[in-house]
C-alpha cells in the first residue's frame, strides 16, 4: 500500500485554513502546516495555527516572509526569516521542532538552505522537511488534482505540498482525500526518510546540494 503525507504551506489563512481543517478532520487525517511568520503573528493567524495544532496536526517554520530563497540572502537576512518565525511560534509546544524552507514553486537545489540556518537547526533539535510531489495548486487551482494524483501513483510514499490559500484550490481537497482513500492509499502524517536531511538535528543526508 502506497502512503502519502499531506502538508500545507504558506498559511494560515482566514478563509481557506479553516476548510482544509474541517475536510481533514472529517477524515480523520493528520497532516502538517508550515506556516509564514508574519501571518502567524497576527491575532487570526496565530488561531488558525493553535487550532491547527490542538486540532493533531504539526506546526512548523516556513520563514517569515517567503520571499528569496535562504540561499539567496545574506547570513543576518536568512536567520531573521527563520528566528522572526520561531518567535511567533514560541507557544508551540512540539517536538521536534519543523522547518521547511522556501523553495520557489517547488525547485530543490542548490540555494534551498543558508549554512547558518542549518546551524540553527542543528543547535536546536529541527528536523529540515523537504518534498517529493508539488502538484501546483498555488498557479492551477482547478488542475491541481489530476497531478497529484499521478503522481502519488508512481512512489512508494509521497509527500505532498498543498497550500491552505483563498485561491479556491482547497475546493477540491474533499475530492482528492476520497479518491487517494479509493485507490488504497495509506494517508499518515510521518515524513519519508528521503525528504529529511536533518532529523533531530543531526545532518543525516549530503546538504552539498542545497546550501
Amino acid at each position: 500500500m502506497a502512503k502519502v503525507t499531506l502538508t500545507f504551506d504558506n498559511g494560515p489563512d482566514p478563509q481557506a485554513t479553516p476548510l482544509v481543517l474541517d475536510c481533514l478532520g472529517h477524515h480523520g487525517i493528520k497532516s502538517t502546516f508550515f506556516v509564514l511568520g508574519q501571518k502567524v503573528s497576527t491575532p487570526d493567524g496565530l488561531n488558525l495555527a493553535r487550532r491547527a495544532s490542538r486540532e493533531g496536526h504539526w506546526v512548523g517554520n516556513h520563514t517569515w516572509s517567503h520571499g528569496a530563497r535562504l540561499g539567496d540572502l545574506d547570513r543576518e537576512s536568512a536567520l531573521g526569516e527563520f528566528d522572526r518565525t520561531e518567535q511567533a511560534l514560541s507557544w508551540l509546544d512540539q517536538s521536534p521542532r519543523l522547518f521547511r524552507p522556501h523553495g520557489g514553486a517547488g525547485r530543490l537545489g542548490r540555494g534551498l538552505l543558508h549554512p547558518a540556518v542549518v546551524d540553527r537547526m542543528k543547535l536546536g533539535g529541527y528536523t529540515c522537511v523537504l518534498w517529493n510531489v508539488v502538484p501546483g495548486d498555488f498557479r492551477d487551482p482547478d488542475g491541481w488534482m489530476d497531478r497529484a494524483l499521478a503522481d502519488c501513483r508512481t512512489r512508494e510514499w509521497s509527500l505532498v505540498v498543498l497550500h491552505d490559500r483563498d485561491n479556491g484550490a482547497m475546493r477540491h481537497l474533499e475530492s482528492f482525500l476520497r479518491k487517494l482513500r479509493d485507490e488504497g492509499h495509506d494517508l499518515i502524517q510521518d515524513f519519508p526518510p528521503d525528504c529529511t536531511p536533518i532529523v533531530n538535528g543531526k545532518v543525516v543526508q549530503p546538504l552539498d546540494e542545497f546550501c
